[in-house]
Order: structure tokens, then C-alpha cells, then sequence
């Protein structure tokens, strides 16, 4: 059925985005370097807006992205996004109220994987510890908890890691897992004052995933007609 509609307008989406208060918003690779972008309502867990042929790393398309949907009457509260720096600059400038929720589980996965599943230090080993309980803060006491050995770790190896001049790949990932955390800190726990705000972009990964099997079907479509592919499965696959 998409095939058939290839060429023309896609309509609106079935949701008002009026209605649409916190969100999911992600990106995924399928042919490099452009990207698909999408936006999920959190609460029904359907794409209200996407497009194919996006850089993440663009500023001026992502705002002339959200800028569309503002038009339509898009007004979100909140927005759970993965960390990517342009996104969250744009959505900090065209809504300078919004919550941004960090995905807990992108932080997990990158702080781990940057302090190594068996590391050797100690300090390295205290700092995979506490990744690991990123996903596990269900409460304002397990927050205080966290908060607290974030700020015990970085009493005892702060100053010292951020002053070394060490340039190997081991201690490089762990400066780059300090600086993530420590940026993170402020937008990870807006989850346990408005359950309504998605912990995590899994939503929309995992429509990415079952976006991707459908397309391997038709890798013999032509280049100027993805665009309009993609938007018509945001159409008959909002979820």
C-alpha cells in the first residue's frame, strides 16, 4: 500500500500534536550521513512527525523541523532525547520552558562501555558501579543515594582525573564518562516529579527496529523517493 501512495502529499497525522504534551525524540542511520528523525507521543506511543534525509548534527534542519511542527500546533511540556547536543540546543531555544529528560538507558550504555566491562583501576571500577544504577533510581531517596556517590567519587578522583594529561584510550573513555555524567546530572531525574515523562527513547528504538525489517524490503527504491516512503509509513505504521 505505501508503494502505491509514493508521489503523494502524506496527510496530517492521525493526532493532533495540540495533544501531544511529552514526547520521545530519536534518530537512526539507514544510509549515511543522512539520518531519519522522529517524534513520539509518549502517551500513546505513536510517531506524530518524522523525516528521512536529516543530519542530527545540522542545527538549521532540525529547527526547520520543529519549527513545521510548531505551526501545527505543537506545544510539548516535556521531551526525552538520547544526549545529542544540537537537538537538545534547538529544543532549548524554540521552547526555553521545556523539561529534557536525558534517555537513562543511553547513559548507562555509554558510561559503561567507556569504563570497560572489567576495569582495572579503582577509580574506573567505582565509576562503572555507579553507571550501573542509572536505570535502577526509582524514588527521591534512590536519587539522593546516586547523587551522593556521584558526588563522593568525584570528591576522591575529580580534580585529579580532569588534571592528568594522559592521552590512552582507556583513561580517555573515562574522562569522557565523568564529563557525560556530570553534564547529564541536572536533566536525568525529571521522570520522578512527572511520571508521565518516558525514562528513555526505547519507545521509538524499538519502532526504529521494526521500521528498518520493513525497508530491507525495498532497498531497490530510488534515492528521491525515500523521502516520501518514509512519510507514508509514519502514516499507516504510527506504532
Amino acid at each position: 500500500m505505501i508503494n502505491h501512495c509514493i508521489g503523494q502529499a502524506a496527510p496530517p497525522p492521525a493526532l493532533s500534536l495540540a495533544e501531544c504534551h511529552h514526547l520521545i525524540f530519536d534518530g537512526t542511520f539507514l544510509h549515511r550521513p543522512r539520518s531519519l528523525i522522529a517524534l513520539m507521543d509518549a502517551r500513546t506511543h505513536m510517531v506524530v512527525a518524522g523525516q528521512y534525509g536529516v543530519s542530527e548534527n545540522s542545527e538549521p534542519q532540525l529547527e526547520r523541523f520543529f519549527k513545521r511542527l510548531i505551526s501545527a500546533g505543537l506545544h510539548p511540556r516535556s521531551v526525552t532525547v538520547d544526549g545529542n547536543p544540537n537537538a537538545i540546543k534547538i529544543l532549548r531555544k524554540l521552547w526555553p520552558d521545556i523539561v529534557l529528560q536525558r534517555c537513562l538507558v543511553h547513559i548507562q550504555r555509554q558510561g559503561l562501555s567507556w569504563c570497560r566491562t572489567s576495569p582495572r583501576t579503582t577509580y574506573a571500577r567505582w565509576l562503572r558501579r555507579i553507571f550501573l544504577q542509572v536505570t535502577k533510581i526509582r524514588t527521591p531517596a534512590d536519587r539522593e543515594k546516586f547523587l551522593n556517590a556521584v558526588t563522593d567519587w568525584e570528591a576522591k578522583y575529580g580534580s585529579q582525573i580532569d588534571g592528568r594529561r594522559e592521552t590512552g584510550h582507556v583513561f580517555s573513555d573515562i574522562k569522557r564518562a565523568r564529563s557525560m555524567l556530570l553534564r547529564a546530572l541536572p536533566d536525568m531525574f525529571h521522570y520522578l516529579d512527572n511520571p508521565l515523562i518516558p525514562i528513555s527513547t526505547n519507545g521509538l528504538e524499538g519502532y526504529f527496529s521494526r521500521l528498518k525489517g520493513h525497508y530491507r524490503h525495498h532497498r531497490g527504491l530510488k534515492k528521491e523517493k525515500r523521502a516520501d516512503y518514509f512519510q507514508w509509513y509514519f502514516h499507516f505504521v504510527p506504532k
